[in-house]
């Protein structure tokens, strides 16, 4: 992967804040037509097609990174694998309508300046017996070579999806697609062996005799000898595919969830369970929030969730994790050379909204350092997840100043918290937003959305408002411009808050200022004091 680092002061600085070039030898540059200031320009766009049992999808990538960012995406469900199980050949209005789908696929990609164009099959087109046929003239449609995947490798793209898309994750990835599903162990970033099963939501329709009492029984006698589900107790089930989004999207509706972001929505495993055995149960017409799944996937909730069940029963995991990124997202992580790999997504994907919206970039990134100072001297407890989250907050708490400053809360918190963050669990984009809510309105949270609190614990709320009082300080004192909090700590000692602004400096401190370093002061309970420095001297500043 060839990237160019935007200037820093020093390698530590482009380690912390990895950046992708912001110009692209490709295409137009600033000023020129046709140059879209609201991308980042990292080379020519990258595409994958996944042809699926069920689905025929088309994503289009701004570029490769470790944060990829779609800037298309449709999809087309054409059931390739329906009666694949019984018949052994796809059936033809599913071919034609895939063929037709594949057309406009290409057109597009040819329409948006594709360069990399990857195109994936799996299950439907591996088992049939007509698969050969359908992918040579697919692969004719798509001018480019079609991988077929094997279970196995299915499996492992799909366990680099959960591994690109959550921080440091653990357990067993499961891709419930419409013919298979697939296993897979993942701590960290090493994947296990995985495996596949022919249990997709189709192909059990098709073995069941549409039977979700005889799917769950087939279930159950696969994965009670799944290896991957042997290494599974008290650990994370990260579900993949599209069936168990749509179970998950029904979950959020039946408990009013405030946050419509399916990548990381967690479900302890026992109220997974039990509502597994509610889908399996109901007709699904009756169900709240059914008209936001789509009519082909509707009829495949139950099957979903006859598998789910038998997957916390034989693995007994704490907890099912959604995840939205599987093979698409895996094979370009697999295109990552090792050094991008080890990115952190969360603050790979703020640094670029940092540079898509902020004043200045550059003063993002001076706020985590300078913030990382002052959390160190007050020895505030901070988890690893948090100060991450922290820096992200910093990295885009510059990205509402062209809203209307009624608005700048409001519209920071609903950004950050629905924003395309992957590496980040819901009370994490809680805690971001909420900080950037406070960062623009002020510390007192009578005005925050109650919908927001429902995510948010204490502690959240807690550090959230200490991380706004910080920025208030901040951005007050800089006027959101470069190379002032580099010179002015913030920071305390022998049990006082101090900024140490230099004199040539001395004309920012102001009673704005002042006030904002005692709110500041009075949440971690420290007198604040502003400090005019020189090489010889210190001045306390006037009030």
């Amino acid at each position: 992967m060839n990237t160019t680092l935007p200037e820093r002061s020093s390698a530590a600085d482009a380690d912390t804040f990895p950046h992708v070039p912001t110009t692209d030898p490709a295409g137009p540059r600033p000023g020129q037509p046709g140059f879209a200031q609201g991308r980042i320009c990292q080379g020519p766009p990258i595409a994958t097609i996944d042809i699926g049992s069920n689905s025929v999808r088309l994503v289009v990538y701004e570029g490769l990174t470790r944060a990829p960012t779609a800037v298309f995406n449709e999809k087309v469900l054409c059931g390739l694998g329906r009666g694949v199980m019984t018949t052994k050949r796809l059936d033809p209005a599913a071919v034609a309508k895939a063929y037709a789908a594949l057309i406009r696929f290409r057109a597009l990609c040819d329409t948006m300046g594709v360069k990399d164009l990857y195109v994936l099959a799996t299950a439907a087109a591996r088992d049939a017996e007509d698969g050969e046929d359908f992918i040579t003239r697919a692969q004719a449609i798509c001018r480019t070579e079609i991988e077929v995947l094997s279970g196995k490798r299915e499996a492992r793209l799909s366990a680099y999806g959960v591994i690109s898309g959550f921080h440091m994750p653990d357990g067993v990835v499961g891709d419930m697609g419409g013919g298979s599903l697939e296993l897979i162990e993942v701590h960290g970033h090493r994947a296990g062996a995985g495996m596949t099963t022919p249990l997709g939501g189709l192909a059990l329709q098709d073995t069941s005799g549409q039977s979700v009492r005889k799917a769950a029984k087939i279930a159950q006698d696969k994965l009670t000898r799944a290896d991957p589900l042997k290494h599974l107790k008290d650990r994370t089930f990260y579900a993949v595919g599209g069936t168990w989004r749509s179970l998950a999207k029904l979950h959020m509706m039946q408990l009013g969830y405030p946050l419509h972001i399916m990548h990381g929505y967690s479900v302890p495993a026992r109220e997974m369970l039990d509502f597994c055995k509610l889908i399996m149960r109901v007709d699904n017409t009756t169900l709240i929030g059914k008209d936001t799944v789509s009519a082909g996937r509707l009829p495949l909730l139950a099957y979903g969730a006859a598998v789910m069940s038998e997957v916390i029963k034989a693995g007994k995991p704490r907890d099912v994790v959604i995840s939205a990124q599987g093979v698409r997202e895996g094979l370009l992580y697999s295109l990552l050379d090792e050094e991008s790999r080890k990115l952190d997504p969360l603050i790979t994907a703020a640094s670029e909204l940092n540079i898509l919206r902020s004043r200045s970039p550059q003063h993002g990134e001076e706020l985590v350092r300078w913030g990382d100072r002052f959390m160190a001297s007050t020895h505030i407890d901070e988890t690893a997840d948090e100060k991450r989250q922290r820096h992200a907050a910093c990295l885009v708490a510059d990205i509402g100043w062209r809203a209307h400053p009624d608005y700048r809360g409001e519209q920071s918190l609903n950004i950050i918290a629905n924003a395309a963050f992957v590496g980040v669990d819901h009370r994490g984009r809680a805690y971001m937003a909420v900080a950037n809510y406070f960062r623009h309105v002020g510390l007192n949270e009578e005005e925050l959305s109650p919908r927001i609190r429902e995510i948010a614990t204490a502690r959240i709320l807690d550090r959230a408002r200490i991380l706004g009082g910080l920025m208030r300080v901040g951005y007050i004192l800089s006027a959101s411009m470069p190379g002032v909090l580099p010179r002015a700590p913030l920071y305390v000692s022998h049990g006082k808050l101090l900024l140490d602004v230099p004199r040539d400096l001395e004309g920012l401190v102001g009673d704005r200022l002042n006030a904002r370093m005692k709110a500041l002061g009075r949440l971690i309970g420290r007198e604040a004091m502003i400090r005019i420095v020189d090489r010889e001297t210190v001045t306390v500043a006037a009030e």
